[in-house]
C-alpha cells in the first residue's frame, strides 16, 4: 500500500529543468551587443568551452582547440572567457529570477536550474476544476507527439507546468536578455533528460507512457544523469553499455559488484525513477577556482599560479560576508592515458590569525595563505624529483557568519576555533582527500569528495612551534575556557591579552 501511495505521489510531481543557451557567449553577448549574429567562441587558454549557434552551424564545437576552430570557421570572434565573474553574477541573477516564482530552486552548474513546480500546478487545477474549464492548452513540444488525455489528470498537470515552464523562459528573456530551453516532466532526472530534445529556445514536456521511449533512446550508459565516469566504466567491465543493458542485468551480480545502494540507485536510473527532491541551493557551500594548463613543472610557477587564482576568489569570499575556516588545494599531474581523471587534494584549517583578515586588504593575506597552499602543496609532490601537473584548484569552504556577539576579537577565536568537546580534533589538523571525477575546463565546483583519511601533526612540527618562541599555554588558566592548540597558534599579543584578562 504504501509503495503505491508514493507511486502516485511521485507521479504527481511537476520539475521542470532549465537550461540556458550557449550561456557564456550569451553573456559576453549581452556585454557587448555588437557580437550578435555573429559567430562568437568563448576561449580558455587554447581551448573554445563553449561557442554561439552561428558558429556552430559553421562546424565549430565546444571543447574543440582555437587552432582547429579557426580553421572550421576563420570569422570565428574569440573573447576570453577566463575571469568566470559576468557569468557568475548573471547564474545568480537568473536563480533569483526563478525563486520569485517558487522557492524550490535548485542550482546545477552556471547555466542549469531544477523548479519543482508542483504546488503551483496544483492551485492552477484547482482554479480550472473550480472555474468549470476543460481546456488547457500545452506550450511547446510534446516527445514524441504523443497525445495528451485531458481526463487523465496526470496529463493535465504536466500540460499546466508546460504553461509555467513558458512563463519561467519568458521573463528570463525579457529581464535579463537570456534564452533557453526547458523540460517538464515528472522527477528532475526525466525533465533534464527531455529539455534538450529541441533546441536552441525551446521547451519539451514528457507524458509518463512516453518515458521508457525517452531513456531507452540514450545510446550510451554514461548519458543517464547521476551514472559518472568511473561508474560507467566498471559497467561496461560488466557488459552493460546502454540503458537497456543496465535494465536486463541481474541485480544481484551488480549488487554485489557495486554495493546494494549504488547498485538499487542507478537501476531505478534506468528505468526513469527518481525520487530525489528539488533542493534549493541556498548560499554557496564553498567558494572555488581553477586553472587548466599544459604544464606546470617548478614550485615557482605553481606559486605563480597559486598567486594568480587568490585575488579573485578572495574578493568573492568579501562579496559574500562569511569567513572560510578551511582551505583546499587540488592538483592534477598529467597523464598520457587518464587526461582528465586524475585528482589530488590536501586541506588544512585556516590558521585562526588569518581568518579575521578575510574581508579586509586582500593584499595582506595573500602572501600567508600561498605559504599554506605551498605547504599542502609539498604533501603531494616532492619538488625534488621531476613533476608535471596540467591543473591547480584552490577551494575555501567550511563558511560561518561573522559573530553577531561584540565580545570582540578574542571571543570570536575562542569561540569559532575551538573544537567541540570530546570531538578529539585538534586544530591542526590536515585531511587527505583524493578525488576521482573532474571536468577539462575551468569550473566552481568543489563539492565532490573522496575517500578522506586525517593525519595529526606530528611532534616534530608541535616541537618547531615552541622552538620559534611561541609562549607555552598558561596552565594555572582553567583548560575548559581555552582550548591550548588554539591558543598556540593565536598571534603573540592577543595570547597576551587573554593572559591579562584571566589573570
Amino acid at each position: 500500500h504504501s509503495k503505491s501511495v508514493s507511486a502516485r505521489r511521485a507521479a504527481c510531481r511537476a520539475i521542470v529543468h532549465v537550461d540556458l543557451d550557449c550561456f557564456y557567449a550569451q553573456v559576453e553577448t549581452i556585454r557587448n551587443p555588437e557580437l550578435r549574429g555573429k559567430p562568437l567562441g568563448v576561449q580558455q587558454k587554447y581551448i573554445v568551452v563553449t561557442c554561439n549557434y552561428e558558429a556552430r552551424k559553421r562546424g565549430v564545437k565546444k571543447m574543440m582547440s582555437v587552432k582547429d576552430a579557426k580553421e572550421k570557421c576563420p570569422q570565428l570572434i574569440l573573447v576570453n572567457g577566463e575571469d568566470l565573474t559576468p557569468y557568475r553574477e548573471m547564474s545568480y541573477k537568473v536563480t533569483e529570477l526563478l525563486g520569485e516564482f517558487c522557492p524550490l530552486v535548485e542550482r546545477l552548474g552556471f547555466d542549469e536550474n531544477f523548479v519543482d513546480i508542483t504546488e503551483i500546478v496544483e492551485k492552477r487545477l484547482n482554479q480550472l476544476q473550480q472555474s468549470g474549464c476543460s481546456r488547457v492548452c500545452v506550450s511547446g513540444h510534446v516527445y514524441n507527439n504523443q497525445a495528451i488525455n485531458l481526463h487523465d489528470t496526470t496529463h493535465v498537470r504536466l500540460v499546466i507546468g508546460s504553461r509555467i515552464a513558458e512563463e519561467f523562459r519568458e521573463a528570463i528573456h525579457v529581464r535579463l536578455g537570456l534564452t533557453g530551453c526547458a523540460g517538464v516532466a515528472s522527477n528532475k532526472l526525466l525533465s533534464k533528460l527531455v529539455s534538450g530534445t529541441f533546441k536552441p529556445n525551446q521547451q519539451t514536456v514528457l507524458l509518463p507512457e512516453s518515458s521508457q521511449d525517452l531513456i531507452r533512446s540514450l545510446d550510451h550508459i554514461q548519458k543517464v544523469p547521476g551514472i559518472g565516469y568511473k561508474t560507467a566504466k566498471r559497467l561496461e567491465t560488466l557488459g552493460v553499455r546502454n540503458v537497456c543493458d543496465l535494465q536486463a542485468f541481474p541485480s544481484a551480480v551488480l549488487e554485489k559488484e557495486l554495493g546494494v545502494s549504488i547498485a538499487q540507485r542507478i537501476q531505478k536510473l534506468s528505468y526513469g525513477e527518481d525520487d530525489s527532491p528539488v533542493m534549493p541551493s541556498g548560499p554557496p557551500q564553498s567558494f572555488s577556482d581553477e586553472d587548466s594548463f599544459k604544464k606546470c613543472s617548478s614550485e615557482v610557477e605553481v606559486k605563480e599560479k597559486i598567486e594568480e587564482l587568490l585575488p579573485n576568489l578572495l574578493d568573492r569570499v568579501y562579496k559574500d560576508g562569511r569567513q572560510p575556516h578551511t582551505v583546499r588545494l587540488t592538483i592534477r599531474r598529467f597523464s598520457s592515458t587518464n587526461k582528465w581523471f586524475h585528482r589530488e587534494s590536501r586541506q588544512c584549517p585556516i590558521p585562526p590569525h588569518l581568518i579575521q583578515k578575510f574581508g579586509k586588504e586582500s593584499s595582506n593575506i595573500i602572501s600567508p595563505l600561498v605559504d599554506v597552499l605551498i605547504k599542502l602543496f609539498r604533501k603531494m609532490i616532492d619538488v625534488d624529483l621531476p613533476f608535471h601537473l596540467t591543473l591547480l584548484g584552490i577551494c575555501f569552504s567550511n563558511l560561518k557568519d561573522l559573530p553577531s556577539s561584540t565580545k570582540g576579537l578574542i571571543g570570536f577565536y575562542l569561540k569559532q576555533m575551538s573544537p567541540p568537546s570530546g570531538s578529539g580534533k585538534r586544530v591542526w589538523e590536515v585531511e587527505d582527500v583524493s578525488q576521482g571525477e573532474g571536468s577539462a575546463s575551468r569550473t566552481q565546483n568543489c563539492n565532490r569528495t573522496g575517500t578522506t583519511k586525517t593525519r595529526k601533526l606530528s611532534e616534530e612540527k608541535k616541537s618547531n612551534i615552541k622552538k620559534a618562541g611561541v609562549p607555552d599555554f598558561p596552565f594555572h588558566l582553567s583548560p575548559g575556557d581555552i582550548d591550548q592548540e588554539v591558543f598556540r597558534e593565536l598571534p603573540e599579543d592577543i595570547q597576551k591579552e587573554i593572559i591579562s584578562e584571566k589573570t
